[in-house]
């Protein structure tokens, strides 16, 4: 029990009220919380345990009362044909066990129970309907009984079959209702906020976040690029006389979804407490956010039995893993300058252990991210690792401050050049206004040597930073003057080593012009845009041609990358160098590379890559194809040729196995491109 008085609960009552709506609203509508989930939880529990003591004093419209969610402006709403409830939580062993308690109390004495335990993915949760094994619509949570109508965005979603795969003996039900996740890799995640800042857009602050934002998206083609999967977890409407939960994932395997790995079946709650443990220790070797462990009773006749509350099941539970965070000082907030110009600050932190590294840097994104949670130099601070890959700052300890703290200000002009520093509007960076920064150069050589760009072997920063403190190289041009002499005198390089990375030199002058104009660094212009310039104009003395119009009128580029890419090329420095380029023997046409052979086995043929391959990704999969010949597309036809499939390949796999397509394995594909 509390020491509050009524008047004082209800004052505290009101008090979490407002804060936990304005930070839902954040949180569901415009995926950018200013809150972490644990601060929240912390929240709900309080909230609860207040109006448990004063239950006169709760209301309908109490955040603890109802599924937290609201429709987005823009979409229709879709009433859901059964409630798409949220979990309660739990935080600790003994919490478990008093769930196990509750479900025992609630069925007929001596009833065996059993629980299956998987992994919470830290998603949008979203309901796909199918109609005699066809997809017909999907719609987010919502508030649990009306969501989102987001169908053609999740029909780009890979890894959702977009009609079910037929089961033998088992009649595909004329209606399913598949309850999953909809998330964002942790690899798309940090690829995606890469790209935000290059373009001075505002960051997601984690997985969840920008699988939210790119789910929600009104032009469905931004959702298709963001790279986003499905995990499915349950079945609301179709599931037939299946006894168990169990038995119900087994047969979403079968019609082709992708279910939460690691589901596994358990006699006791001490048992699943176990799993618990285990899921926490792995969570950060995995490729996505987990945020906690589910725990569900089993056997669907008990599930019938224990019903729910307004809001959450009876039969289930969510474990929330404890936030892995720590506590620091932040000694000072420095300046990065990118290879596109967008200054970055960074805090510099007193070193400090978290999630099994030394952390001494984190990232604070932009200005707009130090002013919302008045980040101040000499603050103490709470960090955690985004995607469990990229330290950040969560928040300040106001309660440790001093008075000795200082308000941190965006510089006037470039650390690195002394230009004017500008921030338009509609952005939310601030970028350097000199188009030859040192800064630009430097990032921009890294970018150069890239493997999506040039692909320059053994050229990683740590040897560009020895041949630029050596003077040896300025900017991507001196690459191919290097000598094996020269690169024989950096640290840890042999005759060896130096004759490789020459070599590497020498043969990336072959690449086509696609990967030529990505390495570029042009504003905007990224390998996809890259590739189609590169395949429309088909040389570089055309494509700087080209007006402003003629690009903008092409697929996928439109006027901002078109304004981009005439004023790079209108700079005379810029023309000054590609035209050193050209003369240093790099090649500047559009090409299939150098293996093209029309007696290829891939020469002329349509491929679709589905899956994650073991030692492959897509993207140098995808170039291996095309440089022998091959056309390689993102949808399976009657035209395609192979499919090649790795693990969870999804609803490509199924056609193409439908049409009768070829599906190749890795092994394969290699063997067949002779390698």
């Amino acid at each position: 029990m509390s020491e509050m008085t009524k008047e004082a609960a209800a004052a505290r009552i009101d008090q979490l009220r407002a804060v936990m709506k304005k930070n839902s609203y954040l949180y569901y509508v415009q995926d950018n919380p200013l809150i972490t989930d644990a601060e929240y939880d912390a929240m709900m529990r309080e909230l609860k345990a207040l109006e448990a003591e004063y239950p006169e004093l709760v209301t309908p419209d109490s955040p603890s009362q109802h599924v937290g969610g609201y429709a987005k402006p823009g979409f229709t709403e879709v009433r859901h044909m059964t409630p798409l409830l949220s979990l309660a939580n739990a935080f600790s062993p003994e919490e478990m066990e008093e769930f196990d308690r509750r479900v025992h109390e609630g069925l007929p004495q001596d009833v065996k129970v059993q629980y299956v335990v998987e992994p919470k993915i830290d998603g949008l949760a979203c309901s796909i309907i199918y109609e005699n094994g066809r997809f017909v619509r999907a719609a987010t949570r919502g508030d649990g009984v009306v969501g989102e109508n987001v169908t053609e965005n999740v029909r780009t979603i890979a890894n959702i079959p977009k009609v079910l795969k037929p089961i033998p003996g088992i009649e595909i039900p004329e209606l399913l209702d598949v309850r999953g996740e909809v998330y964002m890799p942790r690899q798309a995640f940090v690829k995606l906020n890469e790209e935000r800042q290059e373009a001075g857009e505002q960051e997601f602050a984690n997985c969840r976040n920008a699988a939210a934002g790119s789910l929600r998206q009104l032009d469905p083609r931004v959702t298709a690029r963001r790279s986003l999967a499905f995990f499915a977890y349950g079945v609301g409407v179709g599931a037939g006389n299946l006894p168990t939960h169990n038995a119900s994932m087994d047969m979403l395997q079968q019609y082709g979804f992708t279910t939460t790995e690691g589901r596994t079946l358990v006699d006791t709650i001490q048992e699943a407490n176990e799993l618990i443990k285990k899921h926490g220790e792995r969570r950060a070797v995995l490729g996505y956010d987990t945020d906690g462990v589910v725990v569900k009773v089993n056997d669907v006749w008990q599930q019938n039995i224990l019903g729910a509350t307004g809001k959450d099941p009876r039969w289930a539970m969510a474990y929330k893993f404890p936030p892995e965070q720590a506590e620091t000082l932040l000694e000072d907030i420095v300046i990065q300058v990118g290879r596109t110009g967008v200054l970055t600050p960074t805090a510099v932190l007193r070193p400090v252990r978290l999630s099994g590294s030394t952390i001494s840097r984190a990232t604070l994104h932009n200005e707009d991210f130090i002013r919302e949670r008045d980040i101040r130099i000499g603050d103490h601070v709470i960090i955690n690792k985004a995607a469990e890959i990229i330290p950040e700052v969560l928040r300040v300890v106001p309660e440790k401050r001093t008075g000795e703290e200082k308000e941190f200000h965006m510089p006037e002009t470039c650390p690195e050049c002394g230009w004017k520093v500008e921030r338009k509007a509609g952005e939310a960076a601030w970028r350097c206004t000199n188009p030859h920064c040192p800064a630009l150069g430097r990032e921009g050589l890294i970018h150069f040597t890239s493997r999506d760009a040039m692909n320059i072997d053994g050229c990683g920063p740590s040897v560009l930073a020895q041949l630029t403190a050596a003077g040896l190289v300025k900017d991507p041009g001196d690459l191919y003057l290097l000598t094996r002499e020269q690169v024989e005198t950096l640290d840890r390089m042999g005759p060896k080593s130096a004759d490789n990375l020459v070599s590497a030199i020498a043969a990336s002058k072959n690449q086509s012009l696609d990967k030529l104009l990505f390495a570029l660094g042009i504003r905007h212009v990224g390998a996809k845009v890259a590739h189609t310039l590169a395949r429309k104009y088909g040389t570089m003395d055309k494509l700087m041609a080209a007006d402003q119009e003629d690009l903008a009128q092409t697929p996928d580029i439109g006027p901002v990358i078109a304004e981009s890419v005439v004023t790079w090329f209108a700079d005379p420095m810029n023309q000054a160098y590609v035209e050193r380029l050209k003369e240093l023997g790099l090649n500047m046409e559009m090409t299939s590379g150098p293996a093209q052979d029309e007696n290829h086995p891939f020469y002329g043929k349509t491929l679709v890559f589905t899956g994650t391959l073991p030692t492959l990704d897509r993207a140098t999969a995808k170039t291996m194809a095309q440089e022998v010949g091959a056309k390689v597309t993102g949808s399976v036809s009657k035209k395609t040729d192979y499919v090649v499939a790795g693990a969870d390949p999804g609803s490509k796999y199924t056609k193409a196995q439908s049409l009768g397509v070829t599906i190749l394995d890795e092994a394969e594909f290699l063997r067949m491109m002779g390698r």
